[in-house]
């Protein structure tokens, strides 16, 4: 006991480690280097911590590193460790490690949201019109995939998948059908939207998302007992009197309000949802409360990775970070699975 404990705290310091280092490479690398040293000086000044004082930091760092590299940071860390929450939530409910956030229809409601606003014209009048938009696709195609699921206030786990599936095939042919009618310049819009990236985010897109974000990490934190009952079948959860339905429709809102709101500031961003939560399993375990804030660093991690890589990459082009969570994520994916049947054999 006392070396799974241990193994377990040295997993996580080094995960919050690990964290905290991508964080600053983020602020660090870009088409502006500003050394470690510097970063480090102007985030303990901003604090009031006595390190580094000797250490100048130039004005044009610093309009870089608050103004433009920050809220990009800080945006990606909440959305990524909000993907992998989400992620670990849908794949416990689902007892299928292949779910995403996006099985119950989060990003087809999202992206209907999302083209409404740029066909309309909104999304040239306000900053906030299309994230709002996307938000209450999101929602609304959520609670359409639940009612449709519904069956005398029971909610069976085939039926929601099933609901999903149809709910998300279902959007995904009104987006196609008000993408045939806008012009290329909306067109283009919507699928820089779609591909999803973490540019040109501001201090307004973090105030957006920390409140929602971090409220339905916190609580799926706070249900991971009854997850962890609810992945061992509705009977074996009724037999110690869990109220089934009730606990898994709290868990599906949470992860979907989680997921709505990353997507409304980040765009529509794959892949983190899915494999992170999986790639933590084999690392961790199936506890969800390992496993769970495991997800939340490491999605929080990879997607800042993902994004400063695409910054430095190919400069001056950055590489979208909805591009490069499938270019990085995909081959250690398949490394760790191949370990892993290794390891079975």
């Amino acid at each position: 006991m006392r070396k799974t404990e241990y193994s377990s705290g040295t997993f996580f310091v080094g995960m919050l480690v690990i964290f905290f280092l991508v964080a600053v490479l983020s602020l660090s690398w870009g088409q502006i280097d500003i050394p470690f040293r510097n970063v480090l000086a102007a985030l303990s000044q901003a604090v009031g911590l006595p390190f580094l004082r000797d250490v100048t930091v130039t004005p044009e760092q610093q309009a870089v590193l608050w103004h433009i590299r920050m809220p990009r940071t800080l945006v990606g860390l909440l959305v990524g460790a909000g993907l992998g929450a989400s992620g670990t939530v849908m794949q416990g409910i689902f007892s299928n490690p292949l779910a995403d956030p996006g099985i119950i229809g989060v990003s087809s409601g999202a992206a209907v949201g999302a083209v409404l606003a740029i066909a309309l014209g909104f999304s040239e009048t306000s900053m906030f019109a299309m994230p709002a938009f996307a938000f209450i696709g999101s929602l609304a195609a959520v609670t359409l995939t639940v009612c449709l699921a519904m069956r005398h206030g029971k909610v069976p786990v085939m039926t929601l998948l099933l609901a999903g599936v149809v709910v998300g095939m279902l959007l995904g042919a009104i987006t196609a059908g008000i993408l045939t009618v806008i012009n290329e310049q909306k067109l283009q819009q919507y699928l820089f939207w779609t591909i999803g990236g973490l540019d040109y985010r501001r201090w307004e897109h973090v105030l957006i998302g920390v409140g929602p974000i971090c409220s339905g990490i916190l609580i799926m934190l706070l249900m991971t007992r009854h997850l962890n009952i609810l992945v061992l079948g509705d009977v074996e959860a009724k037999a110690v009197g869990m109220p089934v339905a009730k606990y898994r429709l709290s868990l599906l809102a949470v992860a979907a309000m989680t997921t709505a709101t990353g997507v409304c500031i980040s765009g529509n961003i794959g892949f983190v949802g899915l494999v992170v939560p999986h790639m933590m399993r084999m690392l961790v375990g199936p506890d969800h409360r390992r496993l769970l804030p495991a997800s939340v660093l490491a999605g929080g991690a990879f997607l800042v990775l993902c994004d400063t890589i695409g910054r430095i990459l190919i400069p001056p082009m950055e590489i979208r970070v909805g591009i490069m969570t499938a270019l990085l994520g995909t081959p250690y994916f398949l490394y760790l699975l191949r370990k892993t049947h290794n390891l079975t054999r």
